[in-house]
């Protein structure tokens, strides 16, 4: 439903987006990350219509963003950060509106409202004034708009900005359902929620994509030697005993007076948890923990976009040219 080959964005000061391939497919929920300025924007400003890409092409629902933009737009639901509103209109009229906009008929408006309205949590606040409503549900607004002609692929720009813990479960419950039957693309800040929400990530530093795979590929790619938790109760001399176990590295050790933490290192594709737990019942230790720690999603993200910051150049003549300049030093 969404497919991009080998696409680029170059401006007069820099190549924001550098040969980037990759698909969405309908039924998944893929998602987009990358620190400030990696060229998230930029590739979704593509993707939408907003900007023509330098080379390579991009394709929503079978239709050339480019070539056939008018079709690859009415079929594509478009939630940026900053979204838009009317807010002198009240929300059910600011949902027929679009309607409307998106080419939804006459007849099928006001069902196609109801459900945009009760798929985002509105049904208390549809005849309030956008203008009088707290940022949470301006967000949940145009997350609505997005959704109400029904489009087959979404683009969410950071959608459950500005909401509470008790929308922010409902929103992405939304998300979930919503990626049974068509193609969506997120971008969020909120390491969590990719892994709570998406079938797969895509990461991208720099213009280009360095990292794609489900949360779990990514993170048994650079999950390294394995590294076992083991926590004792009282003071226990775990150092030597561990030490000496096949494959064990190293084991780093910190006691107090209730209980003993190591940290056991091992040769790759080794697992020394049967043998500290046949060891632990041999020398009756009583084991309160004893885990392989898990590398998480932000742990993976910062190692595959780490690097070092270069000097702050001066600006460039010709930046305010760039409409991409700022929008992309900014979280996007």
């Amino acid at each position: 439903m969404i497919d991009v080959q080998a696409l680029s964005k170059r401006y007069p000061t820099r190549l924001a987006v550098d040969d980037v391939t990759f698909s969405v497919k309908q039924g998944e929920i893929v998602g987009f990350l990358g620190p400030n300025g990696a060229g998230k924007t930029t590739t979704m400003r593509v993707l939408t219509g907003f900007l023509p890409p330098t080379s390579g092409s991009a394709r929503v629902a079978g239709h050339d963003v480019v070539t056939q933009s008018t079709a690859a737009r009415a079929a594509l639901g478009y939630l940026p950060e900053s979204a838009a509103t009317y807010p002198e209109m009240r929300v059910s009229e600011y949902l027929a509106f679009r309607a409307r906009l998106e080419g939804v008929p006459d007849g099928r408006v006001r069902g196609r409202v109801a459900e945009a309205v009760e798929r985002c949590l509105l049904g208390e606040v549809a005849r309030r004034r956008i203008e009088n409503l707290s940022k949470g549900y301006r967000q949940r607004t145009a997350l609505a708009g997005a959704l109400v002609h029904q489009p087959p692929v979404l683009i969410l720009d950071e959608p459950t900005i500005g909401l509470d813990p008790v929308q922010i479960i409902r929103i992405r419950e939304t998300i979930r359902e919503l990626g049974r039957d068509r193609a969506v693309l997120l971008s969020t800040h909120i390491l969590p929620e990719v892994e709570a929400v998406c079938d797969r990530v895509l990461i991208i530093d720099r213009g280009r994509i360095v990292a794609e795979g489900t949360p779990a590929e990514l993170r048994g790619k650079l999950a390294g030697a394995p590294v076992v938790r083991v926590v004792a109760r009282g003071r226990v001399d775990l150092r030597d005993a561990l030490a000496a176990l096949p494959g064990v590295t190293a084991v780093e050790v910190e006691e107090t007076e209730s209980e003993t933490t190591a940290r056991v290192v091992a040769v790759a594709e080794t697992d020394p948890r049967e043998a500290i737990f046949a060891l632990a019942v041999a020398r009756g230790w009583v084991l309160r923990e004893l885990a392989r720690e898990a590398l998480s999603l932000e742990d993976v993200f910062v190692r595959l976009t780490r690097h070092e910051e270069a000097p702050e150049a001066p600006a460039a003549a010709g930046t305010a040219g760039d409409p991409a300049a700022e929008s992309e030093a900014t979280p996007s």
